[in-house]
């Protein structure tokens, strides 16, 4: 099961979500987002709590109510923690969470130190925990399947995204084809590459011109 909180700290609000033992904590670290921020009681047992990140967001986007809300909530959620003032909170994004074989049920590490914040609770605000706590949701989702729909759309927008930028590169390649064939004629009916109305052999000069002009033209049009 996983609880699901509302900061109204901000608004449009942010939704905190936590599961309810260390068995729920195991799946949510498998199949998190690389949008979620994880947040821990620093060397103590605690919660696990997560923010869901929206696209284009990054973890420095995370306005400080925010950041107390999370905070307090994991606290709050910390047996040894509750009861003592001035302890530090963790948090780091999912992707920079390792699990490893050998790992309790619910224990995590992390790929990188330098990329996890930290910051100091003196005590428990309990106007916050109160105030999440008529917030709170419980439900049972099929975490695995939310991943894979995520990752379905993502793959989806990736691929469209692809194909625009391939109709952009081939319409900018025909554009410059078009241009180099106009400079190219420009060129071809200056004067100085003129003779005169005649050539030697009779022929009227700019009607061939012209006609070589539209023989290119049509070579073109079926090589596309």
């Amino acid at each position: 099961m996983v609880f699901y909180y509302t900061s109204n700290a901000v608004s449009p609000p942010v939704t905190l979500f936590m599961g309810v033992d260390k068995y729920e904590n195991e799946e949510l670290i498998k199949w998190g987002w690389p949008e979620d921020v994880w947040f821990h009681v620093d060397k103590l047992s605690s919660a696990h709590v997560y923010i869901r990140l929206k696209p284009g967001q990054s973890i420095d986007d995370i306005p400080s109510s925010v950041l107390d809300d999370a905070a307090q909530l994991v606290k709050h959620n910390s047996i040894e923690g509750n009861k003592i003032n001035d302890v530090d909170i963790v948090y780091t994004m999912w992707s920079n969470l390792k699990k490893t074989d050998g790992m309790e049920v619910g224990q995590v590490a992390f790929h990188n130190d330098k990329e996890v914040r930290k910051m100091r609770v003196a005590k428990r605000i309990n106007e916050i925990v109160n105030r999440l706590k008529k917030t709170v949701k419980s439900a049972q989702p099929d975490l695995r399947a939310e991943r894979e729909e995520r990752d379905k759309k993502e793959r989806a927008t990736k691929k469209r995204l692809l194909q625009e930028q391939k109709e952009r590169d081939k319409e900018e390649l025909r554009r410059k084809q078009e241009e180099a064939e106009l400079r190219s004629y420009s060129t071809l009916m200056k004067t100085e590459n003129m003779k005169s109305n005649h050539d030697e052999d009779g022929n009227d000069s700019d009607d061939f011109i012209f006609l070589a002009y539209l023989v290119h033209r049509k070579a073109y049009v079926w090589s596309r």
